[in-house]
């Protein structure tokens, strides 16, 4: 994977993924909120951790086409 330095500390690359998932996640949980609210979604704790998981392999996946 790698790590980016930041004057001279290294962070690993899955952290700022990691981060910028979560970001779009909480961005991105206000329309999801609203089917949960409605009853469109049965599981809403398992539905939200496979929602940021997928968000983070769409991440990962530009990150990784970036690099290449």
């Amino acid at each position: 994977m790698g790590e980016f330095n930041v004057y001279g500390i290294y962070v690993p690359s899955l952290l700022v993924q990691a981060l910028l998932a979560y970001i779009c996640f909480r961005g991105l949980s206000r329309l999801t909120n609203k089917w949960i609210a409605q009853g469109w979604i049965a599981l809403p704790s398992i539905f939200n951790l496979c929602f940021y998981l997928l968000l983070l392999l769409v991440i990962h996946q530009i990150f990784v086409e970036v690099g290449a």
